[in-house]
């Protein structure tokens, strides 16, 4: 016997699935969940309190009850659609439920029943119940991989991912070939389709030029290039000069001082050519930028050669460690090393007492760029900021926080005819703070004799209140003739009063 019921969980009303239930025949839960698994989607997970009630007022009353897709494994309860653990506040269990008892790993509803109703109970998965199960209208093959699959009434959508077109967003954008720049190339990746959404293209300069604009290109979800295409220039040379009194001639077959060029010396009289009328400048070895640094050197003679003046400096934050000024001497040798550049250092932090304090260190434990994050334990909250970071001035951009214990509210004073003994671990009325109560002779505790302030800031229990004793010898029975105009009464009648 399967009955059936629809509903939209989503607040707009766009998403809907189908309840479907069994009474005949009563099933074991791994029986129930095959039975939802072969005709419907799985059986019902119920991920709140208001899905329980609605199910309860869904159903009938069935004196087995129903399973429902929640299971116990490895010590925690899970649902059985996901294997997500099901949240604390998600829970619904009946009361001194779930219990420990061995083997009641599955999870059952109770429908309209006359106490406990919409709450769960643990039991064992080989009894016999209803089943409930759901059903949807997105499959697994419904839309493609490029898709969300959208719940509709009685239906189904599929969301495109940006980037993708058709009614199961199998077909990727296009974007506009892509043309060989001058004295370039370029290869592609594509695993949509050439020139389509993500096909990634990367440029090449042949030999003796350069570069211009942007490497590497990307097809974008809106059908455009991210990037101009780039250019291919010709290198430069810096502009050359006779040491002595004579005179250069060069060649250039693409641009003045470019790639290719080839100048040759002549001198006047009384000088003569040196390496077949080439001029050469002693050169230096190349130098590499400090890292973390900028190098800016002046060439009279040529890139590193004689006469080459570099000066090296750092970027903010960083210290220089060595000579900041070198020179390529005659001798084909700088007149000093490359400095190196140091991250400034910061004070040594420890981690806030009942917290922890986590770092990423792109330039050495606590030095500048550090970051640094402070989290508290549970039931204590950060005072002060959680995140801290190793400026250029070497100092830390905000103090280390403190982590105190979460406040609950304040028990002012003992209930009425009664004793409040309270003790503090970490502060007044705080996280872990542990209070219990007594009351004087002749009254008696109604509520619990315990309190303690819990890790979200509530106390475990309502404040208590001592309530008189009242002895039971107490009633006595009163005799007394009754006569009135206004009220007929037989004589005699016995009326008991309670003495308080």
């Amino acid at each position: 016997l399967i009955r059936s019921q629809i509903l939209s969980t989503n607040k707009d009303d766009k998403g809907a699935w189908t309840y479907n239930y069994s009474t005949i025949p009563s099933r074991r839960w791994p029986e129930a969940r095959q039975w939802c698994l072969q005709h419907f989607t799985d059986m019902v997970p119920i991920r709140n309190k208001e899905e329980s009630d609605f199910i309860n007022d869904l159903l009938p009353f069935n004196t087995r009850y129903y399973w429902i897709g929640i299971v116990k494994k490895d010590g925690e309860w899970i649902w059985q659609d996901t294997s997500e653990k099901v949240p604390k506040e998600a829970q619904n269990w009946a009361p001194e439920e779930p219990d420990n008892i061995a083997d009641q790993n599955c999870v059952e509803i109770y429908i309209k029943r006359e106490k406990d109703t919409a709450k769960w109970n643990n039991e064992s998965c080989r009894k016999k119940k209803g089943t409930v199960c759901y059903a949807t209208s997105c499959r697994q093959d419904s839309c493609s991989a490029n898709a969300d699959c959208v719940e509709t009434i009685g239906n189904y959508t599929c969301q495109c991912h940006p980037g993708f077109l058709g009614s199961r967003c199998e077909e990727a954008i296009t974007c506009k070939p892509l043309l060989d720049p001058e004295q370039g190339s370029y290869y592609c990746f594509n695993p949509y389709g050439s020139n389509r959404f993500n096909s990634s293209c990367r440029f090449h300069c042949e030999l003796g030029f350069q570069l211009v604009g942007v490497p590497q290109l990307l097809c974008q979800a809106s059908g455009h290039w991210n990037h101009p295409v780039p250019l291919c220039q010709v290198k430069r040379c810096s502009p050359v000069f006779f040491p002595v009194t004579g005179n250069v001639t060069c060649v250039d077959p693409l641009e003045p001082f470019s790639f290719g060029s080839r100048c040759n010396f002549t001198c006047q009289e009384g000088y003569y050519p040196t390496r077949d009328n080439t001029f050469t400048s002693k050169r230096c070895p190349a130098l590499s930028t400090p890292s973390n640094g900028s190098l800016v050197c002046s060439d009279p003679h040529g890139e590193f050669s004689f006469g080459s003046q570099c000066k090296s400096t750092c970027e903010e934050g960083f210290l220089l460690n060595g000579t900041a000024d070198t020179e390529c001497t005659s001798l084909g040798m700088w007149s000093a090393d490359i400095p190196g550049c140091l991250a400034k250092r910061c004070s040594t932090l420890s981690s806030p007492s009942h917290g922890s304090l986590v770092c990423s260190d792109p330039h050495g434990e606590f030095s500048f760029g550090s970051r640094c994050t402070s989290t508290c334990e549970e039931g204590f909250l950060l005072n002060g900021t959680a995140d801290t970071e190793c400026t250029s001035l070497g100092m830390w951009s905000t103090d280390t926080p403190r982590c105190l214990a979460q406040p609950c509210p304040l028990l002012a004073k003992a209930p009425q005819n009664g004793r409040m003994n309270c003790s503090h671990p970490y502060s007044s009325f705080s996280f872990g703070s542990h209070c219990d109560f007594e009351c004087d002779e002749g009254f008696w505790l109604r509520g619990t004799q315990t309190m303690t302030c819990n890790n979200s800031g509530h106390w475990s229990q309502d404040l208590p209140t001592c309530q008189r004793e009242v002895d039971p010898m107490s009633v006595i029975t009163i005799s007394f003739l009754f006569t009135s105009q206004l009220y007929s009464a037989s004589p005699f009648v016995p009326c008991l009063y309670p003495c308080l």
